[in-house]
């Protein structure tokens, strides 16, 4: 079974992760696999760099990620053709690690990814797992957590879809809004369910 966890921006979604790989559950990761993919001497990274030019790389190899953002952040057209690039060697990495873990005999399968719905890739997983919170809860962890003003957080959170759209989508919902314990119940419970 591969289950697709997601949430949204300090919604828990990292804590529940931590808790499924402490149960022994192997752990695609999305946002792992996003550097993975543009690491030096990657295919990804030398597209990059022949879309860009030089400048984007540093002088170890590494993608230069802040000037990159700098040149996507008021071109939309750069911006799509870095996604062009990126998006498909993510997905392409993601399924590979899924077909090896499969290969290693492993039951279930965790797929880490916080933009499963935006990204359209619920067809990768076989159950989705959504860790929501209240908004007030979401705003008050963003605001600490990043340092954020009032108007950064929202801003930040009303990027995402909405909470609601994601439980509507989901096959199991954990309501984050409690302890560390609430939550591991909550998980407990599903996976039982599910198994």
């Amino acid at each position: 079974m591969i289950i697709g966890l997601t949430g949204s921006i300090a919604s828990g979604k990292s804590t529940v992760s931590k808790m499924l790989e402490e149960m022994g559950f192997p752990i695609i990761d999305a946002d792992l696999v996003a550097r993975q993919v543009v690491q030096p001497g990657t295919e990804t990274l030398k597209k990059i760099e022949a879309l860009f030019g030089p400048e984007v790389i540093r002088p170890d190899g590494t993608m230069d990620r802040e000037k990159v953002g700098t040149l996507i952040f008021s071109d939309p057209l750069a911006r799509k053709q870095l996604n062009d690039i990126i998006h498909p060697a993510i997905r392409e990495e993601m399924l590979r690690q899924r077909n090896a873990y499969i290969a290693q005999g492993f039951e279930t399968i965790i797929m880490d990814i916080p933009l499963l719905f935006e990204s359209k890739l619920q067809h990768f997983v076989d159950k989705i797992l959504v860790v929501s919170v209240t908004e007030e809860n979401q705003l008050a962890r963003l605001m600490e957590r990043n340092g954020l003003s009032e108007s950064e957080a929202r801003a930040r959170i009303s990027s995402q879809l909405p909470m609601s759209v994601k439980e509507e989508g989901a096959d199991a919902v954990i309501y984050n809004n409690g302890t560390i314990d609430e939550t591991a119940f909550q998980l407990a419970q599903i996976l039982k369910q599910w198994r």
